[in-house]
């Protein structure tokens, strides 16, 4: 959760999160416990887990990246007017885009964005359609079947694009940086991006990776402190407090993770040293850009260069209303 507030109503005390509901839940009521087992003796045993200080320097330089999508409007048809038992194919004209700032300390700079524009539909061929806005490539989608309906298999593709952009702009960002510079991808790793030195960053939790008693440590952590680092299948992990979140017990708290492998290969202890290295430099890396509550509705967890990057990116998407009006008049001509 993030920073909340007590108020007193019917003579019950409650605590108010600053956490946008817009967004849904920072933490949700019932976490579900993940199906991984979680390999609780990487850095320390779990009889010996308590709440570790940083105690590394913040990296010179970190390099954050994320993507962004949107319908700008949904038609029906394709090539042809529809399929051959007659049902018309749904087709998404959708925008996408990815990112990356890199920070220094005292300076912050957009290195990289890229915006794409695809139609997405199950009709063979899919056609490019040519706005007045710009160019909506056609992109088919083998659909399996009516299970899970086409409109999310359709969503699913897009973000496949919009993840293989992340990981375009990713690898453009380690070609041209220091090979200091961390690299931060807004969410849980997924495998498209498999580089050194990356870390996953998890602002919500809908899910429980540690048994209840050290669920409960999580709780305990001050602001800078994380947890040992744990093992899940191909990547460890760790939970962090944030400056800034207070109140609830897991205010402020984000869960980070690397690859296991570093990036390719079994873990080794060379691996697991690289990790808890990681883990140790990513508290005073992190922390330092955290958010304040009267700056980000989503505070402390929405980093200042992973909010700033959200914005311009969602800006260079264009105006939806201006992209869907271009699209009706591409499709009337």
């Amino acid at each position: 959760m993030t920073s909340t507030s007590a108020a007193q109503a019917s003579g019950t005390a409650w605590r108010i999160e600053s956490w946008d509901p817009g967004y849904g839940a920072s933490t949700e009521e019932q976490p579900g416990q993940s199906l991984i087992e979680p390999v609780l003796d990487v850095e320390l045993p779990p009889h010996a887990w308590r709440p570790v200080d940083s105690g590394s320097a913040a990296w010179p330089g970190a390099l954050f990246v994320d993507g962004v999508r949107r319908i700008d409007a949904m038609g029906w048809g394709g090539a042809s007017e529809s399929a051959a038992d007659g049902t018309p194919s749904l087709g998404l004209f959708a925008s996408y885009a990815a990112g990356v700032v890199r920070c220094r300390p005292g300076h912050a700079g957009l290195i990289d964005a890229q915006v794409h524009r695809g139609l997405f539909s199950g009709a063979a061929p899919v056609l490019d359609v040519h706005t007045s806005a710009g160019r909506y490539a056609g992109i088919g989608v083998a659909l399996r079947g009516e299970s899970p309906p086409p409109m999310q298999q359709l969503g699913e593709r897009v973000q496949e694009r919009m993840r293989a952009l992340e990981l375009e702009v990713s690898q453009r960002a380690r070609t041209t940086c220091a090979d200091s510079d961390v690299l931060v991808v807004d969410g849980p790793l997924h495998n498209q991006v498999r580089l050194p030195r990356t870390l996953g960053y998890a602002k919500t939790h809908a899910t429980h990776y540690l048994p209840a008693e050290l669920n409960r440590l999580v709780g305990r952590l001050a602001a800078g402190q994380r947890t040992p680092v744990f093992g899940l299948r191909d990547r460890f992990s760790w939970y962090l407090k944030l400056p800034g979140g207070s109140g609830a017990p897991w205010a402020g708290v984000v869960r980070v993770e690397c690859w296991a492998d570093q990036p390719a290969g079994e873990p080794t202890a060379s691996s697991i040293d690289t990790a808890i290295e990681l883990a140790s430099a990513s508290q005073p890396t992190l922390c330092r850009y955290a958010s304040c509550e009267y700056k980000d509705t989503r505070a402390p967890q929405n980093l200042y260069p992973i909010a700033g990057l959200e914005r311009e990116l969602r800006r260079r998407l264009g105006d939806q209303r201006l992209l869907h009006r271009a699209i009706r008049r591409a499709a009337r001509g």
